[in-house]
């Protein structure tokens, strides 16, 4: 850890995600699509310009290579006009595999990009 550095409450590192992965998404009545910016088992970051409040629940639908996935997420924190980080609350056994070899494969994508 660099000093002065805050550390992180992360549970497991985000991945960039250099692709275009997307995200279905149900909010207060209101639905959206969105580019992911960062994701991990714990959670990711949406790019949108439609701030929620922390603490609202969202529903959210992937469709990627791995097969649709499914999950329940929680606002914990909204960057304005840029989007919100979410932590995900619920996620079924079959889509935990599917979830997991998404981000798999997304980190092979980042360190091949890396190190090119």
């Amino acid at each position: 850890m660099r000093p002065g550095s805050v550390p992180s409450r992360r549970f497991s590192s985000r991945v960039e995600v250099a692709g275009d992965v997307w995200v279905y998404w149900k909010c207060e009545g209101r639905d959206d699509v969105s580019r992911v910016g960062n994701m991990s088992m714990g959670g990711l970051f949406i790019e949108t310009p439609h701030a929620r409040p922390s603490g609202t629940l969202t529903r959210l639908d992937f469709l990627v290579a791995e097969g649709q996935i499914r999950a329940d997420a929680i606002v914990r924190h909204a960057r304005a006009g840029a989007g919100l980080g979410l932590k995900f609350t619920a996620l079924t056994e079959q889509d935990r595999p599917k979830l997991a070899a998404l981000v798999t494969r997304l980190r092979r994508a980042q360190h091949v990009l890396g190190s090119a």
